[in-house]
Order: C-alpha cells, then sequence, then structure tokens
C-alpha cells in the first residue's frame, strides 16, 4: 500500500450510513470506520433543509445526519428528506421537489449532497491524499423484477458519487459485503443465510462464501436468493408503544356509558399516527389540536384524554416513541422493563412485559421468519443445507426475533456481525482488496 492511500468504501443505507477508510496499519483487512458525528461510527441517512438561511458556497443551508433528524423533531420550518436510497430507480431523481422557503431542490443533489458530506467526514477524520477511489454498497435489487430501472439506479448512484469527486467508483453486494468477515475465518465454502434486519425492511440473501472465492471481484454469481419484507424495527417501536405507552393516553378505551348500556371505543386515529414516526409531527397542527381538545367527552376517563393533550401541546410524541424503542431494547434480552412516564404526570409510568412484547410483535415477526423461508426455498434449498445464519442490521439485537429465525435452521452455526457496521466494514475490506497496492 502507497504511504497516502487514497480510497474509502461508503455503505448508503436506507436508514443509516457509514464510512470505511484505511487505517495505519498496511494489508486488506486495516480499515476502520470514521466518526461521522460525535461519538458514531453510524449516521443517519437524513438531510434537513431549512426553511430560513443563505446559500453558501456549499448549498442551502442544512443538516444531516442526527442534527437534521433533531431539526424536524423540534419543529423547525423546513423538510426532512429520508429513506433517500427509494428514489433510485424511480422518475423522481431528475426531478425538482419543494424543500420550504420557496426553495426546490432535486433529488439528485439532495443525494449527492449527503455523500458530500459523508466524504467530507472521511476527509476530516484523517483520510489522506484525493481520496477520489470509492467501492459502494447496493442491494442485489435496487427495483425488484425491473433490470432497466435496476441498472438505472445504480448509474444515478455512481452519478451522484463521481459528481462529489469520486473518480472511480466499484460497487459491492451488501448481503456479500456482510458476511466477508465471516468468510476470512472459515477453511471451506458454505452457503450462508445473511439476515439483514434493520428499521424499514428485513432482507434475507442465500450467499456463497468460503477462502477459494474470497479474492473474486465479481460475486453476483454466488447470491443464490435475495427476499425481503417491508417489516422491522420501525414497525416494532409502533407495536410496542401501541401495547403498553398510548393505552394510559386511551389507546384501545372506552367513553361513557350510554343509555343502553354500550360503551363507544375512543377513536384510534391519533395513537396511530403518535405511534408512526414520520406522522407524529401531523398531530401538532393547529386544526388537529383543537379537534382533540373537543373530543374530551369521547373518555370515560378523563384523564387519559388530560394526558394526550399534554403530549400533544407540548410536543413530546418523539419522546414517547423514543421511550417505546428503549423499552422494546431492554426487553429484548428477556425480562420485563419500566416505562418511566413522568414527563407527562408525575408518577407515570408503564410496565412492559415480555409477554405484552411478545403478543404485540407475534405477527410481525412471523411474516419476517417466514420470509427467510421463502428466501431458502428460492434458491433451491431445503433448510438444512444453510450452513450458518449471518446476523445483521440493528434490529437483530431482539432475542425475540433472533430465536424465532434460528429455529427454522436448527443445524447452522449463528454467527453476529456488527448490528450496525458490517456491511461498511466488508465494504472496506473490498475496498482495499480493489485499491490497496
Amino acid at each position: 500500500m502507497s504511504s497516502s492511500p487514497s480510497f474509502c468504501a461508503i455503505d448508503f443505507g436506507t436508514s443509516n450510513s457509514a464510512v470505511a477508510i484505511p487505517g495505519p496499519e498496511s494489508g486488506a483487512r486495516a480499515m476502520r470506520l470514521v466518526e461521522l458525528e460525535p461519538g458514531h461510527k453510524t449516521m443517519p441517512t437524513a438531510v434537513f433543509y431549512y426553511a430560513e438561511g443563505r446559500h453558501d458556497a456549499d448549498g442551502p443551508p442544512r443538516a444531516f445526519g442526527r442534527a437534521a433528524v433533531a431539526a424536524y423533531v423540534d419543529g423547525i420550518d423546513g423538510r426532512l428528506m429520508r429513506s433517500m436510497k427509494s428514489i433510485l430507480g424511480s422518475g423522481l431523481i431528475d426531478q425538482t421537489t419543494d424543500v420550504g422557503g420557496g426553495r426546490g431542490a432535486k433529488y439528485s443533489d439532495i443525494l449527492s449532497g449527503y455523500l458530500k458530506r459523508l466524504r467530507n467526514r472521511a476527509l476530516a477524520d484523517g483520510a489522506t491524499g484525493a481520496l477520489n477511489k470509492l467501492v459502494l454498497g447496493r442491494p442485489v435489487f435496487f427495483v425488484d423484477g425491473e433490470p432497466e430501472r435496476d441498472a438505472a439506479a445504480q448509474s444515478s448512484l455512481e452519478a451522484a458519487a463521481h459528481a462529489v469527486g469520486f473518480d472511480e467508483v466499484h460497487f459491492q453486494f451488501e448481503p456479500i459485503a456482510a458476511a466477508f468477515d465471516y468468510e476470512s475465518q472459515i477453511d471451506r465454502e458454505r452457503i450462508v443465510l445473511v439476515a439483514d434486519i434493520g428499521g424499514g425492511t428485513s432482507d434475507f440473501s442465500v450467499v456463497r462464501v468460503g477462502p477459494d472465492r474470497m479474492q473474486r471481484l465479481d460475486r453476483r454469481d454466488d447470491i443464490l436468493a435475495n427476499h425481503g419484507v417491508h417489516i422491522a424495527g420501525t414497525d416494532f417501536d409502533r407495536h410496542i408503544e401501541l401495547a403498553s405507552i398510548l393505552r394510559e393516553f386511551g389507546y384501545r378505551s372506552l367513553g361513557p356509558v350510554r343509555p343502553d348500556g354500550s360503551a363507544r371505543e375512543v377513536p384510534s386515529g391519533v395513537y396511530f399516527d403518535l405511534a408512526t414516526w414520520h406522522l407524529i409531527n401531523t398531530v401538532y397542527s393547529p386544526g388537529r389540536v383543537a379537534e382533540l381538545r373537543s373530543m374530551r367527552s369521547f373518555y370515560a376517563d378523563v384523564q387519559q384524554h388530560q394526558r394526550l393533550m399534554t403530549v400533544v401541546e407540548e410536543r413530546l410524541g418523539h419522546e414517547l416513541a423514543a421511550r417505546a424503542e428503549g423499552a422494546k431494547i431492554e426487553v429484548s434480552g428477556g425480562g420485563d422493563a419500566l416505562i418511566d412516564l413522568g414527563l407527562i404526570e408525575n408518577g407515570l409510568e408503564v410496565r412492559l412485559s415480555e409477554a405484552t412484547a411478545v403478543a404485540s410483535l407475534d405477527a410481525d415477526i412471523g411474516r419476517i421468519v417466514a420470509a427467510g423461508r421463502d428466501t431458502v426455498a428460492q434458491a433451491g434449498l431445503k433448510p438444512e443445507q444453510i450452513d450458518a445464519l449471518y446476523f445483521t442490521g440493528g434490529s437483530t439485537g431482539l432475542r425475540l426475533l433472533a430465536e424465532r429465525i434460528a429455529a427454522d435452521y436448527p443445524a447452522a452455526q449463528q454467527v453476529r456481525g456488527d448490528r450496525f457496521a458490517s456491511v461498511a466494514t466488508g465494504l472496506g475490506l473490498h475496498a482495499a482488496r480493489l485499491f490497496a497496492h
């Protein structure tokens, strides 16, 4: 390797992104992850465009990553852009969208602006040279069943990388990258089911890995099947919040008893919105607040209505969602979680039992497990032919989920990668093999 290696690898994820650059040591494994934000080696794939503020040499006023999410949660005037990866392969890529304050931005520029942020963070964290060579991760299919749109998606991502200073761009499949670390530890060829369970999707891939295949740069033939469902961590959080926290605010509660002895259930729309991250801010509109305030007579327990209005009027919806996510993580290893809601009402707390969590997540977990079985079947294999399960993605930390997946493959070795950065690490290994000479 030269004294000034000038390459990096980027995992441009739907929910989070990460960057790997060469470390001080030489060799293919001498890669390290960039600190993209203070104390964090992954960064939410998010950009917030402020409605106010002047353009500078770098473009319109924006925030990235956690700062972008915080600006949105705080209700600052502007527009939050997330899931940018989903526009690849669509006709939106060359269109302009309103980002607030009378400003417009092309989706392609939004994408390249985020990649530029990642590149600049790599340079600030010690990347040397021109930093003009790149390995980018890509899903097996950007667009299912449409090869032309899939090729267009990769082309758009490559163009965005070129636009921010990368002259040489290579791609590697994300499930193969995730399995690279495992591949380097085995002494024979194996068939691996990669379970990548993130925030928005649960993706499965059956891949072939082995010491004789490690140096092959084109690994497409090693992906035997790929399948997924749009169910993952954010769905779990929503179900947990509905099953525990929002019960204290009137969800599934009854109104006053009517003359015929019956009672109607309190309207549930506001609770579904409060439990859905990107819809929470819609509850704070003046018209919606006035409507909810007028519904006090719908509640048999007016204290529940009072708590709901505290959440809405003080804009605490995202804080409740965060506490639901924390409770999910706490019960994921077994046992109960005590959720402190003292910010709403002194002494208010909710106990989430593992049994309640299991019941609320059962249907979603069942669909994810079935997607894994379908992937193996699409590869023309039986469960007993899977040699190893490789778990990656933030939601694989949920013990209930991992155990249910593993139960279908009792003979398979269970391997856990870095839940948040195994793809970036694998892409870094691939970049070193390509460029480190």
